[in-house]
């Protein structure tokens, strides 16, 4: 889940809220992830995500990044739109994803000022797909959900669950202080604390950051969409006497050194063949600018809030 900076409303109007399902929609196609429910409300929203790739890191910086420049295209805004980082929590699917799942469809009445009189009528949630009220999105997952009630009329018994409120562990689990970044038992608590120092024995941190390097193709993508620039203008060579800084192009060189671990030749070869030192005086102009605090600069910032996490 994530908030607003500052409790600010993240969903203005149904465009937003439709540009957010969009993302989540090239997640799922991008990143693999599946999405088992989801909850947008005013100035927030939840998601009960499952990743096979274990790139649950990459999916979100997708979804909060490619959200914020659209909605600052639509409010005609700029700067940053969430408060940090999201707040993830692994959670046992087979003890807590059915009890979750009702959690996050509930919070549009789970409210000091519901939001709705008939939960099945608020329509940016997954529940009413769940009833089978709206059509199904390719990217919605909810047989686990269904497997778990265990009952023939999927859609009724679905309802029935729903309505019989938050399990009390739950609600006492979300109203903490701090929440935990587990959800389960003390058995699987200890077999994912056990995984992960095992993992963090065997390869160290530098290293598990650079294990899967993100592509060149994906990075220049989310500059040209902050830019709202075509792809191809990124990559093309500038002609002769068209010397002048290029902040897009020289982010997305960025991108492909720090992110996708490219060495500057590489990198020079990817962009029109320019030499490495071409390369890396762009970067270096660019670094300096954003030390100097440089006015102008607002996609750049918006882009590099996405690789924060």
């Amino acid at each position: 889940m994530n908030r607003g900076a500052a409790r600010q409303t993240i969903f203005r109007d149904s465009d937003c809220y439709t540009a957010f399902l969009d993302a989540l929609a090239e997640a799922h196609s991008r990143f693999d992830l599946q999405i088992h429910a989801y909850c947008l409300m005013g100035n927030h929203y939840h998601l009960l995500v499952h990743t096979p790739r274990g790139n649950l890191s990459r999916g979100m910086r997708h979804i909060n990044g490619v959200y914020t420049q659209r909605f600052n295209r639509l409010q005609r805004r700029d700067g940053p739109l969430f408060r940090g980082r999201y707040k993830a929590i692994l959670v046992d699917a087979d003890s807590y994803l059915l009890s979750l799942s009702r959690y996050i469809h509930r919070n549009p009445i789970e409210t000091r000022k519901p939001l709705v009189g008939e939960l099945e009528d608020y329509p940016w949630s997954s529940y009413p797909a769940y009833l089978n009220r709206v059509s199904l999105p390719e990217w919605l997952y909810r047989d686990f959900v269904y497997g778990a009630l265990g009952r023939r009329n999927k859609f009724q018994a679905y309802r029935d669950y729903v309505e019989q409120g938050v399990d009390a562990d739950i609600r006492a689990f979300y109203q903490r202080q701090r929440q935990a970044p587990i959800m389960g038992d003390d058995s699987f608590r200890a077999r994912v604390l056990g995984e992960a120092g095992e993992i963090s024995r065997e390869v160290p941190r530098c290293e598990r950051m650079l294990q899967v390097p993100e592509s060149s193709d994906s990075l220049v993508a989310v500059v040209a969409e902050a830019f709202d620039l075509a792809v191809a203008d990124i990559y093309a060579r500038p002609g002769r006497g068209r010397g002048a800084w290029n902040p897009a192009r020289a982010l997305a060189m960025w991108l492909c050194q720090e992110r996708a671990g490219m060495t500057l030749a590489e990198i020079g070869r990817l962009f029109g063949g320019i030499h490495y030192s071409g390369v890396s005086q762009a970067i270096r102009r660019l670094k300096g600018r954003l030390a100097e605090g440089e006015d102008g600069l607002k996609e750049i910032k918006v882009v590099m809030s996405m690789f924060s996490s």
